[in-house]
């Protein structure tokens, strides 16, 4: 592909992000109103009120202006980052977020090479060996782990790495980059392991579905190595679907580690956002509802720029 053309989808896909974002943070916004009571009842999250804190928390959301004026001015203090108190803690929501987001995306990210390397090389070996033992050995192995909780994963690893053989730390998120790495380590073996499973299957079943091309049984019949059949034949094109499902992936791991998170006491925003919830601490899930929202569309963005690097021939450009 071009890079005029490659610009051109970047572009479109921006604008398309920019629209997607102006709805779903007036949605957003929105929930204050959509609240059982008042908005004054919604701020305060269940907690008892005076005149006082009531005029202190008109003044500060702006309550007294018509409801677009409010959206208005909600929406540019978001663009900077500021989403005002926490109803709970009384903390700015953009430092509470800012407390957990890195080692939720560390785990996300460690998870999410975690689960590429157990599910696709598995899966590749499973394609070329399929029918064989070591096929049906791997498939089945997939089976049983797909079926499993990833919390029921944390707490056996829990027991075996950290109990009775306590290699790795039982809780925490460590402190540097290493020390994360280790503390990290077996919750995001935890959620590497169900996903990656169905990633097996997944890139299982697209190297099949590529092995039975024939442009593969001619490349063979011409002499080609097995090495650039491989390479440029089979993983380029059967990696195509894999890519796609692994942008979604790597969104689930940033933000729906929630019982992981709790299994190993890591607090990251899955569990903030919990929280938050159970609390109807509004600017909290106000502020976490956008910030994830950004997370998964620049995911999907970073898919779709992938899929357009494995396979130049896809074209986005429009055609008459």
């Amino acid at each position: 592909m071009s890079l005029k053309a490659t610009l051109l989808f970047i572009v479109r896909r921006l604008a398309a992000m920019a629209v997607l974002m102006v709805v779903l943070s007036f949605a957003v916004f929105s929930l204050v109103y959509l609240a059982p009571g008042d908005a004054v009842d919604a701020l305060l999250g269940g907690k008892s009120s005076t005149p006082e804190l009531v005029a202190s928390l008109k003044e500060e959301y702006h309550l007294n202006e018509p409801f677009f004026t409010q959206y208005w001015i909600w929406a540019r203090d978001a663009l900077h980052f500021d989403f005002g108190a926490s109803t709970q803690t009384t903390l700015p929501v953009t430092d509470e977020i800012g407390a957990r987001f890195g080692s939720s995306v560390f785990l996300g990210v460690y998870a999410y090479v975690l689960t590429l390397l157990f599910g696709v090389v598995p899966g590749v070996i499973a394609a070329l060996r399929r029918r064989r033992a070591v096929d049906r050995g791997l498939v089945a192995g997939a089976v049983v782990t797909l079926s499993t909780p990833p919390f029921v994963l944390g707490i056996l690893l829990l027991y075996l790495f950290a109990v009775v053989v306590p290699v790795f730390p039982a809780a925490g998120k460590g402190e540097g980059f290493l020390d994360q790495l280790w503390h990290l380590t077996l919750p995001a073996v935890a959620l590497a392991l169900t996903i990656s499973a169905f990633l097996l299957r997944h890139t299982r079943a697209s190297m099949i579905g590529v092995l039975d091309q024939d442009y593969v049984a001619f490349a063979r019949a011409r002499g080609l190595a097995s090495r650039r059949i491989m390479l440029r034949y089979l993983l380029r094109n059967a990696l195509i679907p894999v890519v796609t499902v692994s942008g979604v992936l790597l969104t689930y791991f940033v933000t729906g580690a929630v019982l992981v998170e709790s299994t190993f006491s890591l607090g990251g925003l899955g569990e903030l956002l919990v929280q938050s919830a159970e609390s109807g601490d509004l600017p909290m899930i106000q502020g976490l509802t956008l910030i994830i929202a950004v997370i998964i569309i620049s995911a999907n963005l970073l898919a779709d720029l992938a899929y357009m690097a494995i396979d130049p021939r896809i074209r986005f450009e429009r055609r008459s």
